[in-house]
């Protein structure tokens, strides 16, 4: 039989340090959910000393999630290490991963340590996780770039010290496949307890070598990769979990190794981690681009038509791709609904099943054919939110050559309506200035796009957004036929996770951040009026 690598995946941490990636505690554990499913062996749920939010993520998924490790990271100090212990120790196969920085570069300018204190932190580390745990995992930051005698000398310590996972991070993405496969194997070879620990690597895409350098330094040897879905992360990325995967499982002929990976879960993850961060996939993604099985050139899709594996290495339905076909309409009943949902990975509460059949019954009469795509969309963008504060009930938007864009919009706060009016500078903005009204809000709009999840002039309509209140990141996402209200959709989830954030850490006894909670409770609400043309 083939033998086993580890998956070990950091896209809760390493992940989350995207530029421009955030996700709030309950969209980490919804993601650790979707981790463990695909049955990866590593979840790195964050990083609990940096910051009580990460903390509280980790505690919730080390308790909620069970299957994978679940893994925190420390740096080589007590501190770092105190704060993984306890958000770890509700999980059912706890680690403590501990790190250092091992290249004279950083040991000069960033920790100004020598290398002998280098060495004494990293084995002091090790020996004290080992008090809390038995599984330990040990980074030595930069290895790429570290003196290979230095590196031989500080894991033979962290060995001894009772390390189980030895990690080897090319963390700048620097190193080349020869190279790196190179480290692998002199390290494996020149210390006396190495086959008593799993290596493992962490590559980063600085040269767009990330995947590459993994798989190289597993025929050297390594036995866990650490990666991420979509292969987000710090500056370029990390190397990206389904090309990993569906590399070792295609070419099983050439490595000889395999993963647990339920290869069918790859796709449904990879969109729930881009719903969730608003950071799209390329379309020419290996894997889980839109285009990785597309074929535009005549002379590919005749061979295609003969035989798909003339253009075709794997086939979509081996990474869980759904196919586009009309599978439910305005007459479908609400079992049929719920068991595609479950058919496509969506485990949903009642109420929230209650809810997407509502939003599905109103796109029927909008779109005569209703795609998985638009359904896996509308759920994850309009069921899957935050708690709603206020609820999209009415629009009216007004635009042209010669008059400035106007727009009126009527939100619901439970039972009680509020209706105001706002210009802008085109109708979108005119419908963000109004909702800002309304919710005595003003967040700052960092980024918006909008895309067709499906083909034909009746397309669903996908608007992404975030906005930027005070030093937080919200990402929302809204689905219409109409992209003007599917922008005003996604605006308003944002808008509506920064009222759930603030309450959360009003309620926490955290001061809460300036701007106040908006107007849903006071006595000024107006109904539409009479005679007001209101759509959406």
């Amino acid at each position: 039989m083939a033998e086993a690598i580890r998956i070990f995946d950091t896209t809760l941490r390493d992940g989350e340090q995207s530029p421009g990636f955030t996700m709030n505690t309950q969209e980490k554990l919804e993601a650790a959910r979707a981790l463990a499913e695909m049955r990866v062996d590593v979840i790195e749920a964050g990083f609990p000393a940096s910051s009580p939010g990460d903390l509280e993520g980790v505690q919730l998924i080390a308790r909620d999630v069970r299957g994978p490790i679940i893994a925190g990271l420390a740096r080589a100090n007590r501190a770092d290490i105190d704060a993984v212990v306890e958000a770890v120790r509700g999980a059912e196969r706890p680690r403590i991963h501990t790190f250092i920085a091992t290249s004279a570069i950083h040991m000069e300018h960033k920790l100004r340590m020598s290398p002998d204190q280098v060495y004494e932190a990293s084995v002091e580390a090790v020996r004290y996780a080992r008090r809390f745990v038995d599984d330990v995992e040990f980074s030595a930051e930069d290895a790429s770039r570290s003196d290979p005698e230095f590196l031989c000398r500080v894991f033979d310590g962290v060995i001894a010290a009772g390390a189980t996972t030895i990690n080897v991070p090319d963390t700048v993405g620097y190193a080349t496949p020869e190279e790196y496969a190179r480290l692998l194997r002199l390290l494996r070879e020149r210390i006396p307890g190495s086959d008593r620990v799993v290596w493992s690597v962490h590559c980063h895409n600085d040269l767009g070598l990330a995947v590459a350098n993994s798989l190289a330094a597993v025929q050297a040897g390594a036995r866990q990769v650490e990666c991420t879905v979509n292969g987000i992360g710090e500056r370029a990325g990390n190397a990206s979990l389904e090309e990993i995967v569906m590399a070792l499982h295609t070419r099983r002929n050439h490595y000889n190794l395999e993963t647990r990976i339920d290869t069918t879960k790859i796709y449904r993850t990879s969109r729930l981690i881009s719903a969730i961060s608003g950071v799209p996939v390329q379309p020419n993604k290996a894997i889980v681009g839109d285009n990785a099985f597309a074929h535009e050139a005549g002379i590919h899709q005749h061979g295609v038509l003969m035989n798909r594996e003339t253009y075709e290495i794997m086939t979509p339905e081996t990474i869980g791709i759904p196919s586009n076909k009309l599978v439910l309409g305005k007459h479908s009943g609400r079992h049929a609904f719920k068991k595609v949902l479950e058919d496509h990975g969506l485990r949903l509460s009642e109420d929230e099943v209650h809810r997407a059949f509502q939003e599905f019954k109103a796109l029927c009469d909008k779109k005569k054919q209703i795609s998985i795509e638009d359904i896996l969309s509308l759920v994850e963008s309009q069921v899957r939110a935050a708690p709603q504060t206020f609820d999209l009930r009415a629009f009216h938007v007004s635009t042209g050559s010669t008059l400035p864009p106007m727009a009126s919009v009527t939100l619901a706060r439970g039972e009680v309506l509020f209706t105001e009016e706002a210009s802008g500078d085109g109708p979108v903005d005119a419908m963000y200035n109004a909702i800002n009204k309304i919710v005595g809000l003003c967040p700052t709009l960092a980024d918006y796009a909008i895309k067709a999840v499906s083909g034909g002039t009746d397309a669903v309509g996908e608007a992404t957004v975030k906005v930027r209140d005070g030093d937080g990141l919200f990402v929302g996402r809204g689905t219409s036929t109409d992209v003007v209200e599917a922008s005003a959709r996604a605006y308003l989830a944002a808008v509506n996770k920064i009222l759930h954030e603030r309450r959360r850490w009003t309620a926490a006894g955290t001061p809460d951040a300036p701007g106040g909670e908006g107007r849903g409770a006071s006595a000024d609400a107006r109904r539409p009026q009479a005679g007001t043309t209101v759509s959406g």
